[in-house]
């Protein structure tokens, strides 16, 4: 099987308008079962509340059934159960939960599409793909503006991506190297699958939903159409100046040199969206000046110091060396910073009633996950002071445990000293 799909990566790279007419073939018995051990026994189960280990009671019969259904065309996915995340906005975030059935199909989809589709994706892609993400984005952003004479930044915000991706137009970009009627049809019955939200079902006909296991792919290949191809083909080598884009997933954060070049693309870019059925938020979608001469640039128009922008939970603001000089820096972004403690303090007071070594331990591994993504260069004080904070929050927790107050501030220092905090350090450089 590993073979197979190499094979047609291989093919694609070598000629990236080959269309397959046969893969449906691949998601066999082997694949289908080979994808199960794979899958994550410990998700969310979907409306039939059919867990792994429920299904692998009798995995055999299971996979044998599914395979004939696939075969015969009587396979049909289940409506995903909607649930909500709280996202850092104080909004909510819908997720789409697919069955277990469904979940296996669905990364043998992904297993076969993404060698096709991975050799024709462009560098400028991070989200979701192999081998790359968020750092890499981000340090790329900050190196290509450090180093160039990039001076304004296009910080454009999809509304609702996920919601709108207009399903005819993804057919047609499968179409274009997949002419496998088996993988299209099966395609689109996720796409119309629909949804239960409270017991209550509601048809998708736009859309793709968050937290499905092809969602993400089927994604960046509306991504790479709609805006990465027509920057790399029109874009891009119609530009007089030096010009960047970088694309994770829906964010994404274009730079030109120049100002003019900058506002028609701005312009160009709300028509391009639109002719796919999708529309900028134009609350969060704004045109910056920004880079090495903004700082004086500014200042000759009796302006006050440059705006920032904000990609990937970071804020890129100018700065300086120490020395003087121009530097592109960031920190964690305010509005995440407060989530993060916000839910640091939820589990604290959650789980306040566990034993203090324990209690020790769970936290180290939260403040460990925290500083391995913001743990980056010239984001030293935010970290400290992300652990300054969350020792605060600990000491009010543990003098919550009983009517009297369990420590003063000097007692529960020494007993940091016995159980300790992690402490930050640099985890991801973007000089190196």
């Amino acid at each position: 099987m590993e073979t197979k799909l190499r094979r047609i990566a291989s093919i694609i790279r070598r000629n990236p308008k080959t269309k397959f007419t046969s893969l449906y073939h691949l998601i066999n018995k082997e694949l289908l079962i080979k994808c199960h051990k794979e899958l994550d026994g410990k998700k969310a189960t979907g409306v039939d509340r059919v867990t792994k280990e429920m299904y692998q009671a009798n995995l055999e019969e299971n996979i044998d059934d599914l395979v004939k259904r696939l075969k015969n065309k009587g396979y049909k996915p289940t409506p995903s159960l909607r649930v909500y995340i709280p996202k850092g906005n104080g909004k909510l975030r819908p997720l789409g939960i697919s069955i277990y059935e469904d979940k296996i199909v669905q990364l043998a989809l992904k297993k076969v599409l993404e060698p096709i589709f991975e050799a024709k994706f462009k560098d400028n892609m991070y989200g979701f793909r192999p081998n790359t993400g968020c750092h890499n984005a981000i340090k790329f952003v900050q190196n290509t503006i450090f180093k160039g004479k990039i001076s304004y930044i296009v910080d454009a915000d999809i509304k609702g991506f996920f919601d709108h991706v207009n399903h005819d137009w993804l057919l047609e970009m499968l179409k274009l190297n997949i002419s496998d009627t088996n993988i299209l049809n099966i395609i689109n019955k996720y796409l119309k699958a629909g949804i239960l939200d409270k017991g209550e079902y509601f048809e998708t006909d736009e859309g793709t939903a968050q937290g499905n296991i092809i969602s993400p792919l089927l994604a960046n290949i509306y991504m790479h159409y709609v805006l990465v191809q027509w920057y790399n083909v029109v874009v891009k080598p119609n530009s007089k100046g030096e010009t960047f884009l970088v694309v994770y997933a829906d964010d994404f954060i274009t730079g030109f040199q120049y100002e003019w070049e900058a506002k028609a693309y701005y312009e160009a870019l709300k028509l391009r969206m639109a002719k796919f059925g999708l529309s900028l938020e134009e609350s969060k979608s704004r045109l910056i000046e920004f880079g090495r001469f903004a700082r004086q640039n500014r200042a000759k128009k009796g302006l006050g110091k440059p705006e920032t922008f904000n990609f990937l939970g970071f804020t890129f603001y100018c700065g300086k060396t120490r020395d003087g000089r121009f530097s592109v820096q960031l920190k964690t972004n305010s509005k995440k910073f407060r989530q993060k403690l916000k839910d640091l303090k939820i589990w604290l007071y959650d789980n306040r009633t566990m034993r203090l070594k324990e209690l020790i331990k769970m936290l180290n591994k939260k403040l460990v996950g925290h500083y391995q993504y913001y743990g980056v260069s010239s984001n030293s004080k935010m970290t400290a002071n992300y652990l300054h904070r969350a020792k605060q929050l600990l000491f009010k927790v543990l003098n919550r445990r009983s009517s009297r107050k369990s420590y003063l501030w000097d007692t529960f220092l020494e007993m940091l000293k016995t159980y300790p905090l992690a402490k930050p350090k640099v985890y991801f450089s973007l000089y190196s």
